[in-house]
C-alpha cells in the first residue's frame, strides 16, 4: 500500500487499493461520452519484436473508454511499416499509425526544416511532437495522455490510474504525471533519478540559491517517468525537447505556464520495469551519458531563463557539490537494500557518480560555447502561424499511408 504524504508542492494522488480497476473503468468510460480520452504511443518499429509491446497491445484491446489511439512509429521502411500495420491491427480500438520515416512524413519536415521549425535531433521528443500535432489536426480529444512502449510490467489499470485524475470532471488539473516505484525483487532500479537529478537539483540549491522551480521539480517522486496526461489546452502552447531531455523539458513548460494547483501527479503501478539503458562512460554520445547529458543541459536552460547566471566556476562548484550528494546518497541506498534484503554494488553506483559528475562539466561546457542553442520543437501555435495549412496536410499524408 502508498503512503499518504503530501510532502510538495503539487498535489500527490495515492493508491490506498480501495478502488478496483473495473469502478475507475466504468466512471471513465462515462467521462470519455463529454471528454474523449486519447493515447499517443511513441514506438521503435524493433520494438514490435520485443516482449512489452504485444502485450500492451493486449492489455489496450480490453480497454472500453479510449476514443482514439495515436501511434508514433520510428526506423521502420516500407516493408516493415506494412509489417506493423498488420501488428497493429490487434488492437481493438480505432487507431492511427504515423509512419514517422515515410516519403510522406519526410516530405512535410523537409518543408518545416526549409522554415527553420522541424525537431532538429530523431528521437523520442520528436515523434510525440509529431503525435502531438496529429492529435491537435484530429480535434476531437480533450484528454491527451501518453506512455511509452517498452513496459515489461503494463497492465490496463496503469492507464485508467494515469488518465482517471484529468479525465474526472470534478478535479481540476491540468496535467498528471505517472509515477511508481523502480524496485525489483533483486535490485533498485531509477539510477539517473537516484544517483543525477535528486543529487543534482540539491547542488543546484547550494549552489544558485532556492527556487520554486527546484522545489517544483523536487516534488515529484519519478520525474523521469515516460507516463503522463494533461488536458488538451496545453497542446498548442507547449515546448519539448526533441533530445533525452524530454521528460524534464515537459515538467518545465508544464511549470512555466500552469499553475501549481492545477498539476499533480499519481500513483500508476506497484511493479514496473523497462528496457535500461547502457551506462555508455567512455561515449557522451550514447546511452545514460547522452541521457543524463541532455538532462543536465535541460536544467540548466530552464534556471537560466529563471534568471541565474552560469559560468565555469558556477559548474565547478556544483559539480563538487552534486558528488558529494551523490555519494551520500548512494550510503543511504546502500543501507535500505540491506535491510530490504537486496544487493549493491557500492563500486558501481559511486563509478556511476563519478561519470554523471564529468556529464556535469561537459553539459556546462556546451552551454557556455553555445547559449543561443535551439533546444525545444517549436509550438504548435507557431508552427500554425507560419505553416497555416500543416494539420490539412498532414491529415492527408496519413490518410494516404494507411492505403498503402
Amino acid at each position: 500500500m502508498s503512503d499518504f504524504a503530501q510532502n510538495g508542492i503539487i498535489t500527490t494522488l495515492h493508491d490506498f487499493k480501495t478502488k478496483k480497476y473495473k469502478d475507475l473503468e466504468k466512471e471513465l468510460k462515462v467521462f470519455s461520452g463529454y471528454r474523449p480520452i486519447e493515447l499517443i504511443l511513441p514506438c521503435l518499429y524493433s520494438e514490435l519484436e520485443g516482449n512489452a509491446l504485444p502485450n500492451i497491445i493486449k492489455n489496450l484491446s480490453e480497454v472500453d473508454f479510449l476514443n482514439h489511439v495515436v501511434i508514433g512509429l520510428d526506423k521502420a521502411n516500407k516493408k516493415e511499416f506494412l509489417k506493423a500495420k498488420r501488428f497493429f491491427k490487434k488492437l481493438n480500438i480505432n487507431h492511427t499509425i504515423l509512419w514517422n520515416d515515410g516519403p510522406g512524413m519526410k516530405s512535410l519536415d523537409k518543408k518545416l526544416s526549409e522554415l527553420s521549425l522541424s525537431p532538429l535531433v530523431k528521437g523520442k521528443g520528436r515523434n510525440v511532437w509529431y503525435c502531438l500535432g496529429y492529435v491537435l489536426a484530429r480535434n476531437q480529444a480533450e484528454v491527451i495522455a501518453l506512455h511509452d512502449c517498452d513496459i515489461l510490467t503494463y497492465d490496463k489499470n496503469l492507464l485508467a490510474r494515469l488518465v482517471y485524475p484529468i479525465a474526472n470532471p470534478l478535479f481540476n488539473f491540468e496535467f498528471c504525471k505517472g509515477y511508481y516505484p523502480r524496485v525489483t525483487e533483486s535490485k533498485i532500479n531509477g539510477r539517473v533519478t537516484r544517483l543525477l537529478i535528486n543529487p543534482l537539483l540539491t547542488a543546484f540549491e547550494s549552489t544558485i540559491g532556492k527556487k520554486e522551480y527546484i522545489d517544483y521539480m523536487k516534488s515529484f517522486r519519478y520525474p523521469l517517468s515516460g507516463e503522463f496526461s494533461f488536458r488538451k489546452n496545453l497542446l498548442t502552447d507547449i515546448r519539448i525537447p526533441s533530445d533525452w531531455g524530454i521528460e524534464i523539458g515537459v515538467l518545465s513548460e508544464v511549470y512555466r505556464s500552469n499553475n501549481l494547483a492545477r498539476i499533480c501527479q499519481v500513483d500508476i503501478a506497484d511493479n514496473y520495469d523497462h528496457k535500461h539503458q547502457d551506462l555508455s562512460p567512455n561515449d557522451p554520445n550514447k546511452g545514460l551519458s547522452k541521457m543524463a547529458i541532455d538532462i543536465i543541459k535541460t536544467f540548466i536552460r530552464k534556471l537560466a531563463i529563471e534568471g541565474s547566471i552560469f559560468s565555469q566556476e558556477t559548474f565547478r562548484t556544483l559539480k563538487a557539490s552534486y558528488y558529494r550528494n551523490a555519494l551520500d546518497a548512494v550510503e543511504m541506498y546502500r543501507c535500505d537494500s540491506i535491510i530490504n534484503g537486496l544487493p549493491f554494488d557500492v563500486h558501481k553506483e559511486e563509478k556511476m557518480a563519478e561519470m554523471f559528475a564529468e556529464n556535469i562539466m561537459y553539459a556546462g561546457d556546451k552551454f557556455i560555447k553555445n547559449p543561443m542553442s535551439k533546444p525545444f520543437s517549436p509550438s504548435w501555435n507557431r508552427i500554425l502561424s507560419a505553416y497555416p495549412t500543416i494539420l490539412e496536410n498532414l491529415r492527408a499524408i496519413i490518410s494516404n499511408d494507411s492505403k498503402i
